[in-house]
């Protein structure tokens, strides 16, 4: 006796036993690949991203239910942008950013309240962020994280710079910030309010950053292991690529 194999195609109605229309429809859809893999990896999708923030404005109610099965929650936040946040018991992989990556972010939120950013139309530069982040953060606590030592040569200052660099090219894949023309030149998401939402019902939330980033507070305190539902980036993206 031969086994033939024939594919019998499922109905909508059967379909709909699964899963259901919309979120079928949303998972169809030629975006959600490149999406899914983007906000697995930490990004942040702003309304910068057009095509992408219109299918998850469009989609959101069905991918946060998608994404709970993962025991993740697809957020939406104040300031209109999207990113998963995930719980302790989260299947999708994480990994925590830096002391100095959280300075590097708390810093942006702070440049993108003030008014030089209009002034700049929202465009500034490696060099414009390092030299707000020695202005505003204490320079002996931020050498300390790089070279261990208090004080330091321009050699120390050097390799600073460059581990600034580096907290830039990873605040790009998380979408904080998005390259403009020029080598070295960036604009500022309003992604960057993930850094700010411990003052986000400030009376004048720039001043109450500026006073998180002077206090060195630059943790973002929210739900995981040691310091919780923190800002995610996958070890296999922590290449570093050119910002």
């Amino acid at each position: 006796m031969i086994l033939e194999l024939r594919y019998k195609p499922m109905s909508s109605t059967n379909i709909e036993e699964f899963m259901p229309e919309n979120l079928a429809k949303a998972i169809a859809n030629p975006l959600f690949p490149g999406l899914d893999n983007a906000l697995r990896s930490g990004r942040h999708i702003g309304s910068d991203d057009l095509d992408n923030h219109a299918y998850l404005l469009e989609f959101e109610h069905e991918l946060g239910s998608f994404y709970q099965r993962y025991n993740v929650e697809l957020v939406r936040a104040p300031e209109n942008f999207f990113y998963l946040r995930p719980r302790s018991t989260a299947l999708i992989g994480r990994s925590v950013l830096s002391e100095l990556d959280m300075l590097v972010g708390k810093v942006l939120c702070f440049l993108y309240l003030s008014p030089e950013r209009l002034a700049h139309e929202g465009i500034f530069t490696h060099q414009e962020l390092f030299e707000e982040l020695i202005s505003l953060a204490d320079e002996k606590k931020l050498l300390k994280i790089v070279t261990h030592r208090a004080s330091g040569s321009d050699l120390d200052r050097e390799k600073l710079l460059e581990k600034v660099r580096s907290s830039l090219r990873r605040m790009r894949r998380l979408g904080m910030i998005l390259p403009i023309g020029e080598e070295g030149k960036f604009r500022i998401s309003e992604a960057v309010f993930r850094f700010g939402a411990d003052v986000r019902t400030s009376e004048n939330i720039r001043d109450a950053q500026l006073r998180l980033i002077r206090d060195g507070e630059a943790v973002v305190h929210q739900q995981a292991p040691s310091q919780g539902d923190l800002l995610h980036e996958p070890a296999e993206l922590a290449q570093e690529d050119e910002l």
